[in-house]
């Protein structure tokens, strides 16, 4: 019996000293979404941490725990198109950290605040300058689609670089200056006045050669109505639309009929 509670008693240390040792030995959690940069002595290391727990030296090892999640940057820049007119535009930004280079980006650049305020604010602000120099004002607008590819492979190209990936970039809002503005709308009023205008000289053209094409339809009618009608073809004419009263004609003795003979004889 005394041998068995001695027993008992080493079975409840042993476990007490184990539980202890898991106590205090330390240990490093990465989260989902996350990488840790390990640093051996301040010192970055080769290996990154995936998502678990991890065991680590104490004072020897330390950890920086780093997103690798998509992160949203939003900023508002201002450029010169080719015709030197000033644009304002919203950018918003989708991008993360390639994760199996989350300790290089750690040890060149910094956390993701420092990647932002570093990299990518000013990569945004430089790509901007340089591809909206390549369009006028007006062309930006009416080729918004191939400006923001533009931006979209400069941005991604340069942003790789520091081993970051773009996931989407969109130019949310693009303005331009109201005299800028004041001039477009000018142009299109003008613009409107002068297809009216030619709508209107289009339409009195189309008219006045309507005209001449009935004048001169009528012209040809009379013309062929002289050479065709015949003296024979008259006195049918007015045989078939004759209601049979004779004309009375007027004089100074008194009135009489008029003789249908009398008038075939005017021929």
């Amino acid at each position: 019996m005394t041998k068995n509670k001695l027993t008992n008693n080493a079975g409840k240390l042993t476990a007490f000293l184990f539980l202890i040792t898991i106590l205090l030995t330390p240990c490093v959690i990465v989260n989902a979404g996350e990488r840790g940069v390990l640093m051996q002595f301040g010192q970055v290391q080769e290996t990154v941490l995936g998502e678990g727990i991890h065991i680590i030296f104490p004072i020897i090892n330390t950890v920086k725990k780093i997103s690798v999640k998509i992160q949203k940057q939003e900023i508002a820049a201002e450029a010169s198109a080719k015709d030197l007119q000033a644009v304002f535009t919203d950018v918003s930004l989708n991008w993360h950290i390639i994760p199996e280079e989350t300790n290089i980006v750690f040890q060149n650049i910094g956390d993701e605040q420092d990647i932002i305020t570093k990299i990518i604010n000013p990569a945004i602000q430089e790509v901007l300058k340089a591809v909206i120099a390549k369009y006028t004002a007006e062309e930006i607008v009416t080729k918004r689609e191939e400006v923001k590819a533009g931006v979209d492979y400069t941005l991604t190209t340069r942003l790789h670089e520091y081993h970051i990936v773009v996931d989407d970039i969109s130019l949310v809002h693009v303005n331009f200056s109201n005299q800028f503005n004041q001039a477009v709308e000018a142009k299109q009023i003008a613009e409107q006045d002068a297809k009216r205008a030619d709508f209107i000289a289009l339409k009195a053209a189309k008219e006045a050669a309507a005209k001449v094409n009935l004048a001169q339809g009528e012209a040809a009618a009379n013309k062929l109505l002289r050479e065709t009608l015949s003296d024979d073809i008259l006195e049918r004419q007015f045989v078939e639309k004759w209601d049979g009263k004779l004309p009375l004609i007027m004089s100074k003795d008194a009135p009489k009929v008029l003789n249908m003979n009398d008038i075939f004889k005017l021929k």
